[in-house]
């Protein structure tokens, strides 16, 4: 042993140990201290060794930049054959859950597009619907490009609630038409008396939303950092595709209504025959 081992293990057998009756003795008395040398701990995931290099991202930087960082940095190394470096951790677990929730979005906008179709008995309604949830992602993008916000978990669970928010939006628009049509109502007529009738009830659950969302997205107490992206995305995408609602859904409902009418006509004609005189 070395010197400074040697005198570590003289101060570990001349620390007193007080025994029941009051006595002092010192751990040389009772035994003997050693000093050995142990094998190192080998850590295995899926049946292969590890070793975990560690790094904490300073405050400002998000985990994905950080992991962006790691990556051009192993892309500069040359590890030997039978050594493969890769970004695990927080980071993994992150990747995992925004593929989840990937596929949670794809299938919930499948189900809201089955359940207008059979309610509507049409494709062309919930397609028109559906524009309006589609935009309010752009909005999504911008508001978190404004606020100069990564794009979360908690973000992407914001995005989520955007679809059934939007859609009711749109349904309420598109039902009300589709009435006054029914009615006998010319298709231009029933495209403004019902943007304007719904114009209110659209205008006050989107304010409400946003309203309800402002405190979370303006927070600046301990932790509002995880929920602040959840209020910015639903506001961003609220106010988005609430403009793309009131404007742009009537103009699509209107186009695709006309080509609708057009192609029937077309099928009537087809059915007669015109004799030559």
């Amino acid at each position: 042993y070395d010197e400074d081992s040697r005198n570590s293990i003289v101060d570990l057998e001349n620390i007193s140990i007080k025994t029941p009756s009051g006595k002092l003795i010192k751990v040389s008395e009772i035994g003997e201290v050693k000093e050995y040398w142990a094998p190192p701990s080998i850590d295995r995931k899926s049946k292969q060794r590890i070793v975990t290099v560690s790094a904490t991202p300073t405050k400002g930087i998000s985990l994905s930049e950080l992991a962006t960082a790691v990556q051009q940095e192993l892309s500069k190394l040359d590890p030997p054959q039978g050594v493969r470096a890769q970004v695990g951790g927080s980071f993994e677990d992150m990747m995992e859950t925004v593929e989840d929730l990937s596929l949670l979005l794809v299938i919930i906008i499948l189900l809201v597009f089955i359940v207008m179709a059979s309610q509507f008995e049409s494709f062309k309604m919930p397609f028109i619907i559906m524009l309006s949830m589609f935009f309010s992602f752009s909005g999504v993008s911008i508001a978190l490009f404004i606020t100069n916000t990564t794009m979360s978990t908690i973000a992407m669970l914001g995005a989520i609630l955007l679809v059934g928010i939007v859609v009711k939006n749109g349904i309420v628009l598109i039902d009300y038409i589709n009435l006054l049509r029914e009615r006998g109502v010319e298709l231009y007529e029933a495209v403004i008396t019902a943007s304007r009738s719904r114009l209110r009830p659209i205008l006050m659950t989107a304010m409400t939303t946003i309203l309800g969302m402002l405190p979370m997205a303006l927070s600046t107490t301990e932790g509002s950092e995880i929920w602040a992206p959840m209020g910015i995305t639903v506001i961003g995408g609220l106010l988005f595709s609430t403009i793309i609602t009131l404007a742009i859904i009537p103009v699509v409902y209107v186009l695709m209504a006309k080509r609708g009418g057009r192609d029937k006509k077309a099928k009537v004609n087809k059915k007669f025959v015109f004799m030559e005189s």
